[in-house]
């Protein structure tokens, strides 16, 4: 049975996700700890496969509780559940090794989706955090291509224009553009389908696709990729 650590300081919200988690999800919660210090505690104890973690919390936090557990214990998937989607929070969770980031208001569907994709191997990003890392990327490539202009006036392409992907060196479809472009606004799977009036498996078989031609696997990465494109 997949194990969680459910690492949160309020403790109406762990006992909560204790009875989602359990009785919704089929998981055993092996541990609840009120900060980055008692988690690494559990840690020590026992490894779970899975870690539902807070960023703001007393003593240590998330920030520096994330790199310390996926240095010292790789195969846990960290999945991080909070309030805040700051430039600072959504950057320092994903660099430290979170393959996860939720708000928590997403709702119990969206966290057991998000256990799940992450055993799987994949990455899972709330659509307001997928947004607002789309801006803080679209925000540094502005900057690069300032740095470009006023340190080499004479070129003929900024250094954006120079990283921009082109879709069809990679194969894609027009379909698979359509969906690319989704993908990079932060939709997920199932309101792709709903926008282009298709199953979600279809969108399922366009995706994997996708992952294929772009020679990539995790969806965090794709979307990386992806916000480099002209659509």
């Amino acid at each position: 049975m997949t194990k969680i650590l459910l690492v949160d300081d309020e403790p109406l919200l762990l006992d909560s996700l204790e009875i989602i988690l359990t009785y919704s999800g089929g998981y055993e919660i092996m541990g609840k700890a009120g900060n980055g210090v008692e988690a690494l505690e559990c840690l020590r104890k026992e490894v779970p496969d899975v870690m539902l973690v807070d960023l703001n919390m007393p003593g240590m936090g998330g920030i520096e509780l994330i790199p310390k557990v996926h240095t010292e214990y790789p195969e846990i998937k960290i999945i991080v559940l909070t309030t805040f989607y700051d430039e600072r929070s959504i950057s320092h969770a994903i660099a430290g090794g979170a393959c996860g980031y939720l708000l928590k208001d997403s709702g119990k569907e969206a966290i057991l989706s998000a256990i799940s994709q992450a055993l799987r191997g994949q990455s899972v990003l709330d659509q307001k955090v997928m947004q607002k890392l789309n801006t803080m990327l679209a925000g540094g490539a502005a900057s690069d291509s300032a740095v470009e202009s006023s340190s080499a006036p004479g070129t003929s392409a900024s250094q954006s224009e120079k990283d921009t992907i082109n879709l069809d060196d990679y194969g894609m479809t027009d379909r698979e553009k359509e969906i690319c472009r989704l993908i990079s606004e932060g939709c997920t799977n199932s309101q792709i389908a709903s926008i282009l009036y298709i199953s979600e498996g279809t969108v399922k078989n366009y995706v994997s696709t996708i992952y294929d031609k772009l020679g990539e696997r995790d969806r965090t990465k794709v979307v990386l990729m992806l916000t480099r494109c002209r659509f």
